[in-house]
């Protein structure tokens, strides 16, 4: 491989950033910090969290892949690449997916799998000529660009269907009445979603260059690389990035249509999952608790607030009575 491709090399010979530039660096976040203070945004604490979670999990990753890159183990790059695909299938049905179909997780799992692995092999080996192609410190972050890629366009495309099929369920229903296979009643709704899949990494190649500079040009650059070097290198990683995330959003897509519409062409809701729905709904039953704990308590209070008042004027009512009573047999 040509001793250009320097994207993974350290930033400089002559500079060597410490955590004393990286806390120089945090005045950012405390700038915005700041911000959200100011107009009252409530994203302090958000954003102090994120950027935690961001400074100790690249410090660990660091760490890690610096191991592996000193090893050279085939075996430790293939488990490193599953478990980013992993860890990509978890942030989408988990923390990214507003609706979930059955089997979502595995499907997903195939999907970036069976899309990530062989585009990154191929464009390893013959784009960017690099031999053997699972050479830790070109493959890994190939692999774990084109798994953050990737997620996006599976996100768009599932949620798409997922929205279509419970929001126009009765347009489709229309067609199946009518005989239409669950493909060909499907068929528009799968060609918007991958539109709209397609659409971000469409976007993304028409503003490369003359736009924007992105991140991983720029990188190439400051690890020495020559300009057209790297830019030579970012047209086969966004080229990549295209080809991953088409081949994950056809598989997620056509999943969810066989999953959530069965074989004998109906719309199956029980197999589709509202997880804002449910998060509504522990709120509210979490709030309906708190609220009849609080008018429990209050009755609990009037009713001894109540019973003390009572108690009070038995016992005043009784001593007046035997005062008079006394009165009576002394006079």
């Amino acid at each position: 491989m040509d001793t250009d491709y320097g994207m993974f090399q350290t930033i400089s010979h002559s500079t060597e950033l410490q955590w004393v530039n990286v806390a120089i660096a945090l005045s950012f976040i405390l700038f915005d910090i700041g911000v959200s203070s100011v107009f009252r945004l409530g994203l302090s604490t958000s954003l102090f969290i994120a950027a935690a979670r961001c400074t100790g999990q690249l410090a660990v990753v660091a760490t890690l892949l610096q191991k592996v890159f000193e090893t050279e183990n085939p075996w430790l790059v293939s488990l490193i690449a599953f478990v980013l695909n992993f860890l990509g299938t978890f942030e989408t049905v988990i923390n990214k997916s507003k609706r979930r179909f059955q089997y979502m997780f595995p499907a997903v799992l195939i999907g970036m799998v069976g899309s990530t692995i062989p585009v990154s092999i191929i464009g390893t080996r013959y784009a960017m000529s690099v031999e053997p192609f699972w050479t830790p410190i070109q493959y890994i972050p190939i692999v774990g660009m084109l798994c953050g890629a990737t997620i996006s366009g599976v996100v768009v495309s599932v949620s798409y269907v997922l929205k279509e099929l419970v929001e126009n369920r009765d347009k489709i229903e229309i067609y199946l009445a009518f005989g239409a296979t669950r493909m060909e009643a499907c068929r528009p709704i799968a060609n918007e979603a991958l539109r709209l899949a397609l659409t971000h990494p469409i976007n993304n190649m028409s503003v490369l260059g003359i736009i924007a500079i992105p991140g991983m040009m720029t990188g190439a650059i400051l690890g020495g690389s020559s300009v057209h070097q790297a830019a030579k290198l970012q047209m086969i990683i966004i080229f990549m990035i295209t080809a991953s995330t088409t081949l994950a959003s056809i598989f997620t897509t056509f999943s969810a249509i066989l999953v959530s519409v069965d074989r004998e062409h109906r719309i199956r809701s029980d197999r589709i999952q509202d997880t804002s729905r449910n998060k509504a709904g522990r709120l509210i039953g979490a709030g309906a608790g708190a609220v009849k704990k609080g008018v429990q308590g209050v009755g609990g209070g009037v009713k001894w607030v109540v019973g003390s008042v009572r108690s009070r004027m038995s016992v005043r009512m009784y001593s007046d009575d035997t005062g008079s009573e006394r009165e009576r047999l002394l006079g």
